[in-house]
Formats: structure tokens, sequence, C-alpha cells
């Protein structure tokens, strides 16, 4: 079960660390990705089934997926819609856009070789599974890390903190947005790339509920990994993507029918969005009560200390002997 669960959140993680960029580099709520990931699958197995690789129909994916961010972006920061209501739109556009590159709503693999097929047949499926998903989302990592040390990340970074303040200092805001919704999308449709070769097919259907997938597991991550520097959040990420699907393989294990997955992965959204809310609100109470017992304390040892101040005082000296 649990390398079950490596295997399936490694090949989810890249989806997760999409979603982190505009969610917390960004700040922005991005919805393009409920059409980005079926887009990278389509774009994936349909390159594949015209005598692709799986390697370069995996990138063609992942560049389908920036050009689908890139659309988001020009709608955000050229026609200045509400960055919401641009990834709706794409979304919406999408739908047709995956009908039209697959030709019908579920298109299977047949005989392609898939990028697992590249290992020794000798190893177990869940083995070729952790490996291909470590290998791609070790190398985007990598090369993320990379980007926000350069110029580029740097104000990208910036972008997301403070708009304004950036492009006082220069940094063409609008340009920055537009790149990170091309690398947040392209990372979404890799993992949708990854996901359709890993189970044999790609469907109209898979994105739906994607959003909350990435999101909850970027809280999850966070809860269990923090830090400020970039490669432990985007280590977080991938422990989130991890845990996540070991929660839903758990959930399924207890005897929850397939069907309930979604009311799952949003009841596990409540909760880890709840769970740091409720902490913070008992941490405060507890520092409040430790306050005021404190400052209970203090009053009362200061009561003996001031009346005698008050009778020793040479005000109160003065006035007997004036009487």
């Amino acid at each position: 079960m649990l390398i079950t669960s490596i295997g399936q959140g490694l090949l989810w993680a890249p989806l997760v660390i999409g979603v982190f960029i505009t969610f917390r580099i960004l700040d922005i709520p991005d919805l393009t990705t409920e059409g980005s990931f079926p887009l990278g699958a389509a774009v994936t197995v349909s390159a594949m089934l015209s005598g692709q690789s799986a390697v370069t129909a995996s990138l063609l994916g992942f560049l389908a997926g920036c050009v689908a961010g890139w659309v988001t972006g020009i709608l955000d920061t050229k026609l200045h819609m509400p960055s919401l209501l641009a990834g709706i739109l794409t979304m919406t556009g999408l739908y047709s856009v995956n009908m039209h590159i697959m030709g019908k709503s579920n298109v299977p693999l047949l005989s392609q070789k898939v990028l697992t097929n590249y290992l020794p047949a000798t190893w177990s499926v869940d083995l070729q599974t952790i490996v291909v998903g470590a290998l791609v989302t070790g190398v985007v990592v990598a090369v993320l890390i990379w980007l926000f040390k350069t110029r580029l990340g740097l104000s990208l970074m910036a972008t997301g903190n403070n708009a304004a303040m950036s492009s006082a200092n220069g940094i063409y805001t609008d340009r920055m947005v537009i790149i990170g919704y091309m690398v947040s999308n392209g990372c979404i449709a890799l993992s949708g790339a990854l996901i359709a070769q890993s189970n044999g097919y790609a469907d109209i259907g898979m994105g739906i509920g994607t959003i909350v997938i990435g999101l909850a597991s970027v809280l999850v991550g966070e809860i269990f990994l923090r830090g400020r520097q970039i490669w432990l959040r985007l280590s977080a990420m991938v422990l989130g993507a991890i845990i996540y699907r070991y929660l839903l393989t758990v959930a399924m294990g207890l005897g929850f029918p397939v069907d309930d997955l979604k009311i799952l992965s949003a009841g596990i959204l409540v909760i880890v969005i709840c769970l740091p809310i409720i902490r913070n609100k008992y941490r405060t109470r507890q520092q409040l009560k430790r306050y005021l017992k404190q400052l209970g304390a203090d009053e009362h040892e200061a009561e003996p200390i001031s009346s005698l101040k008050r009778q020793a005082s040479p005000e109160g000296l003065l006035s007997r002997d004036t009487k």
C-alpha cells in the first residue's frame, strides 16, 4: 500500500508543484488546472499513437500545458480579466480542444511503449512507477530550484509578494505573471502525461477535481514540512503528494467505493484547511490564559507592596505632622 502510494504520489507531484507556483508563489487561484491536466494526457497519448516516443510525447504534453498557461496569462494581464474568471474560461475552452485532439472521450494506449517500458521488465510495476516518477519529479524540482535562483525566478517571486513594488523597481510584472502561468500549467500537463501512461488511457473527464487534489496536497505538505528555502518548499510539495495519495489508498482499503474519491478529496482539503485554524485558536487561548494567570499573580503580589508604600510615603508622614 505504501509503495503504491509513493509511486502514484511521485506521478502526481508535478501537478502539486504547478498548483504551488500559482497558489503560493504568484498568489493566484488558477482553475486552468482542470483543463491543462487532461490536455497533457490528450496530447501525449495522441502523439504516442501517431508514432512518437514516450519521451517526446511527454515533452509535447508539457509544451501544450505551457500554451494553455500562456492563454490564461494573456486573459489575466492583457485583457484585465479576474484571474479566477480567466482560468475558468481557459478550462472551459480546453474541453473542446481536448475532444478535438483525441477525437473521442476516451483514447486507450494499445501496444505503445510508455516510460516504464524503458526499465528492466523484471522489475515490479510499483518499482518502475517509483523510478519513473522520481526521475521526472527530480528533474522538475532541480530545474525549478535553478530557475528561482536566477534573476527571472527572483523577479517571479517578487511579483507574487508585491506586484506594485516590483513594478516600481523595473520588473515587468505582467510578463512574470504570464511566465508563472506557463511554468505552472506545463508541470500540471506533464503530470497528466505521466498519469495517462500509468493508467494506459487518456479520458476527457480525468481533470475533474484535480485542483482540489493539488490544493490538498500543497496544504498537507506544508503541515509536515515547513521552511522558507525554495528547495524545502518544493520537497514539501512532493511529500504532500505522496501523503495525500496514501490517505486515499487507506480510505479505499477501509471499504470506501471508488465513486467516493472526490468527496474524500474534498473532505481531506477541509480538514487540512481547518487544522491550522483550530491549532492557532487553541494556542492563542492557551497563551491568553497564561498571560491572565500571570497578570493576576502580579497584581496579587503588588497589593501588599503598594499598601506598605502608602503607609511609609513622605506625604502621609507630612499630613500627620501638619495635623
